[in-house]
């Protein structure tokens, strides 16, 4: 009985969290932080509270037990994790068809060349839409022959069924040979983006310059015009005023604009 609760829980579609997530309560984090404040004090005595400290440094304090999973583990380098009940590997080396103890419908990488009569030519990289498609093609035939055998002899549906199941499993393994390339193409697509908005800000930037230039330039002459014309009365006073506060405010609206 318990293992098949136990069963139930690993398959289950949303795993429950570690248990050790009750560790993580608000006096134990201050508590991890007084000790953190005691080991890092300064040269006259007193705790260090700016010190930032790394996981490496966290894991060779003198903690407690119960504080020893408020800090970060040693990133995994090889070895194996569980998913929802299904082994998965930390390596980033996709495995061959063969190591998984699946018959491989095409051939390694790179294949000799023999479409000449003569001697073999310099190897050529796998061609892998050509496979695909021959995998799809053979996937219509093996769906039209399994639904013969389905009309006829329905027993005998097992070893068809393995079959599409195998071409299934070449195809997908062939789309997973792109992924290093699709991550490729997608950081140069990244970083063409971010260089386009980067270019365009500097644009939008010399513009908001330039105008800002032309208003000030405007100002400056103005300004010249305005000191040898003195004003003769109160009125023309308040129009200088009134004019200058109005360019202040175009100065402000077309900071405004662009950032």
């Amino acid at each position: 009985m318990a293992d098949a609760s136990q069963q139930r829980t690993v398959t289950a579609a949303f795993a429950p969290p570690p248990p050790l997530w009750k560790h993580f309560t608000r006096d134990k984090l201050d508590q991890l932080e007084r000790i953190k404040d005691e080991t890092a004090k300064g040269e006259d005595g007193s705790p260090n509270t700016n010190k930032n400290w790394t996981p490496e440094e966290l894991r060779t304090l003198d903690l407690p037990a119960e504080l020893r999973y408020l800090v970060p583990p040693e990133m995994p380098t090889s070895g194996q994790y569980s998913v929802f009940g299904e082994l998965q590997s930390l390596s980033t080396t996709l495995p061959s068809l063969r190591e998984q103890g699946i018959e491989q419908l095409y051939p390694d990488s790179p294949v000799a060349d023999v479409s000449t009569d003569g001697p073999a030519g310099p190897s050529q990289p796998l061609n892998h839409a050509h496979y695909l498609l021959k995998i799809s093609k053979s996937l219509l035939l093996n769906f039209l022959e399994f639904v013969g055998i389905l009309s006829g002899s329905p027993e005998q549906f097992e070893s068809k069924v393995e079959d599409m199941r195998n071409l299934f499993i070449n195809a997908h393994h062939l789309l997973n040979l792109y992924r290093p390339h699709q991550a490729r193409e997608s950081l140069i697509m990244m970083m063409e983006e971010q260089l386009a908005r980067s270019r365009e800000e500097i644009k939008q930037m010399d513009k908001v310059k330039a105008d800002i230039e032309g208003v000030l330039e405007r100002l400056q002459t103005e300004g010249s015009h305005t000191a040898t014309a003195q004003p003769s009365n109160a009125s023309q006073l308040k129009e200088q005023d009134r004019k200058a506060d109005s360019d202040s405010r175009l100065i402000w609206d077309l900071l405004d604009q662009e950032i």
